[in-house]
């Protein structure tokens, strides 16, 4: 088995077609394409902590300055930042690609 997108680590089924996604909604971070490849990951999966909205903990988060306390202890973005070691995108570097192709899309 490959590296784990977070709605895998997580077992939140709320990616699309997931058990959950019907009832709470779909998480951003497993459709947001910006990231796409970024860390190993598909869509945001291994950068969800730079995507607004996402469902951790059963509860919608907001933006990244809002849940950057929570996701800074969360040990899935420690283990993508193992794993991806020494290659790991930083979130500084995640945030200005983010700010980027939002800017593209207005």
């Amino acid at each position: 088995m490959g590296k784990l997108n977070c709605w895998e680590f997580k077992g939140c089924g709320r990616e699309p077609g997931g058990r959950n996604a019907h009832e709470y909604g779909v998480c951003p971070a497993s459709t947001e394409p910006v990231f796409d490849g970024t860390n190993s990951g598909k869509n945001s999966g291994r950068a969800c902590w730079v995507v607004a909205g996402t469902f951790c903990g059963g509860r919608v988060q907001g933006t990244y300055a809002e849940k950057m306390g929570s996701c800074m202890k969360c040990e899935f973005q420690h283990l993508v930042s193992a794993e991806e070691h020494p290659d790991f995108t930083f979130t500084t570097q995640l945030l200005k690609r983010l700010n980027e192709a939002h800017a593209k899309r207005r």
